[in-house]
């Protein structure tokens, strides 16, 4: 392709001694272990196999010299739907999972993922890091498919459910459903858990899934990575005079958080050789969506960045290796492909027959075996939920609610965005110049292919997905402000600022019974009134803000079409009372309001716990 060139000389030399391997099958009949590493918000220039002026990713560019690299790989602008179409294989817009946070995070239930499809096969399977597809049951990797899960809440860590005042250091994640603390950064730590669970068998085949929460916001990380960085950017200074003080100081520590997820990435192939695994292993290494930082000093010839439909927006790297599998390379290959082709590629290559066959995604398997050249000509549909308060063309409501014209659909080189801008990105990489009015025939194929796969989804991309309440896979429970529908609370910064919002949670009681609801404005472990205020607090790596108190004096609970004014515990940290709840679908709210009786804003967190049957 011509539209970006991706400086992979040095990685062309490393490739050298394997380049010309013959094509065979592996050495022997045993499954191939898979591992797919994700890290968030790296965009495809962010590693110096693609010509970034100021890092050396040389773990990452060896693991590209050695594998097959997809160069036209397409993710969503944003984490969620990327991860829900790596999950199932199908379009965000029919998985459900379309948004990072406001009710739109949750991965369709009855929608079987990669880790059902390894699992069923005979497959341990494991996730360590970020999941981002639902915090309640019965949307938890442990209830997706996931053997071993040590994840953390929504988005990032530090984010509203996540624990409070967790810093990227010596964190308490979740462990198969039970909150643990564990020692370190957590890249380093989820590389070593993977590591660890890894090496516990060597009489099964695994599928691990290593998802990092770095390079996401904010950028805290061991400090030893930031001088290197900084060296680089004075060899470099052209590349950052543009820029404020403060912003260089913000991208050296996002690049020193991607020096050291190529360090983890380094130290996961040594595993790998050590224990005699490399060679009949799957690797794969990408990234959830565009950078945040790109646009800002590097970004590949592209435009945009992560949340923009501009091709720096989703055009991710996609290296696949498996030194002793069937593989036609190492090599690029140039055809239009997308995170959801990864579920039945990956199956492919394994040779596991019973996925579903209802995928979007296809099989790039003949692609990767060098069974054939090209695949047959497809277009590709990009959509997803924006943030609430995102100022956008193509809608005057809220771009929370999924609009069909909030996509853009891919073909060859072509990029209609938006239903109304049409580029060419092989003679106009940039995207500066819309073609559309030059090119009516070709706008109204797209658009066709657009207003059909709209036709297909319309109807149930707008049914909220349900969080399950009384069930015994989990009871007690916490609800956050992440799952208000179509509101944006999803950071741990907006709790101690106090954010007015206010929020509907869409609901399934498992079953009949009496429930306790405590609702508070700061979590439980904070041990904080609802009152109070919070000072700065440093951490290990910065300083998180004093957060705002709240003249809070009462709380307004609605369940269903009940209403009840509630008063303060005697630990004036929470409201709590009981309810008897039906068994089925449930809206609930929950408003903190002052002596006047105004509403402030929502309850961040509602403690859910069924304690006895219905009385009958």
């Amino acid at each position: 392709m011509n539209r970006i060139i991706p400086h992979l000389a040095t990685v062309l030399l490393m490739a050298l001694p394997i380049a010309f391997a013959p094509l065979q099958a592996a050495a022997n009949d045993a499954k191939p272990n898979v591992i797919v590493i994700m890290t968030d918000d790296q965009g495809y220039g962010e590693f110096s196999c693609h010509g970034n002026p100021i890092v050396q990713t040389t773990n990452i560019d060896k693991l590209a010299s050695q594998s097959i690299r997809l160069t036209d790989f397409h993710v969503a602008p944003m984490c969620t739907p990327t991860r829900g179409q790596l999950m199932t294989g199908l379009d965000a817009f029919r998985n459900a999972a379309i948004n990072v946070s406001s009710g739109r995070t949750l991965l369709r239930h009855d929608a079987k993922t990669i880790a059902d499809v390894f699992g069923d096969a005979g497959y341990r399977t494991g996730i360590f890091g970020k999941w981002h597809l639902g915090d309640n049951y019965p949307f938890r990797p442990e209830d997706r498919g996931f053997d071993e899960a040590i994840w953390f809440p929504s988005s990032h860590i530090n984010s509203v459910p996540d624990y409070w005042d967790n810093d990227y250091f010596d964190d308490v994640y979740i462990h198969n459903g039970k909150r643990e603390r564990y020692d370190g950064y957590c890249t380093d730590v989820f590389f070593d858990e993977a590591q660890k669970w890894i090496g516990q068998k060597d009489d099964q085949p695994f599928f691990a899934y290593i998802a990092t929460n770095a390079a996401h916001w904010p950028w805290f990380v061991p400090d030893e990575y930031r001088q290197p960085i900084r060296d680089a950017i004075k060899r470099h200074p052209e590349v950052v005079q543009h820029l404020s003080e403060t912003k260089i100081e913000s991208l050296v520590s996002f690049l020193a958080m991607g020096a050291n997820i190529d360090d983890n990435v380094g130290g996961l192939d040594r595993f790998l050789a050590e224990k005699g695994l490399q060679e009949n292993t799957i690797v794969v290494f990408l990234t959830d969506n565009g950078s945040t930082m790109g646009p800002d000093y590097f970004n590949a010839g592209m435009r945009g960045k992560k949340t923009q439909l501009w091709e720096g927006g989703h055009r991710v790297p996609c290296f696949i290796r498996w030194p002793d599998g069937p593989i036609a390379g190492p090599k690029d290959v140039d055809e239009l492909c997308q995170v959801q082709d990864l579920l039945p590629t990956l199956a492919d290559l394994a040779g596991i027959a019973n996925i579903p066959d209802d995928l979007d995604g296809i099989s790039l398997a003949p692609l990767i075996r060098g069974q054939r050249e090209s695949l047959d000509d497809r277009m590709l549909v990009i959509n997803y939920s924006r943030m609430p308060t995102f100022k956008v063309k193509f809608t005057n409501g809220n771009p929370a609610v999924p609009q069909k014209n909030g996509a853009g659909v891919l073909w060859k080189q072509w990029r209609l965005l938006e239903n109304r801008q049409l580029f060419n990105v092989d003679s106009d990489p940039h995207q500066d110049r819309n073609v559309a009015a030059k090119h009516p025939k070709l706008v109204a194929r797209m658009r066709s292919h657009l207003n059909q796969w709209w036709d297909g989804v319309k109807d149930d991309v707008n049914t909220p997905q349900r969080v399950v309440i009384g069930s015994d896979q989990e009871n007690p429970m916490m609800l956050t402000a992440c799952e208000w529908l179509d509101v944006f609370v999803d950071q741990q910064i907006q709790v101690r600022h106090a954010v007015l919002k206010d929020g509907v949670w869409h609901l399934n009681v498992a079953e009949a019974g009496t429930y306790q609801l405590e609702l508070r404005r700061w979590p439980r472990e904070s041990q904080l009134p609802l009152q109070a205020g919070v000072d700065e607090t440093p951490v290990t790596d910065g300083v998180f803000p004093a957060g705002q108190s709240l003249p809070i004096e009462a709380a307004i609970l609605r369940v269903g079409d009940s209403e009840t004014k509630l008063s303060p515990d005697a630990n004036g940290q929470s409201f709590t009372t009981t309810v008897e709840l039906d068994e089925g679908p449930l809206l609930l709210q929950a408003t903190f309001v002052d002596a006047q009786g105004d509403s402030i804003c929502g309850a961040y967190y509602v403690y859910v716990n069924r304690m006895t049957p219905a009385s009958r």
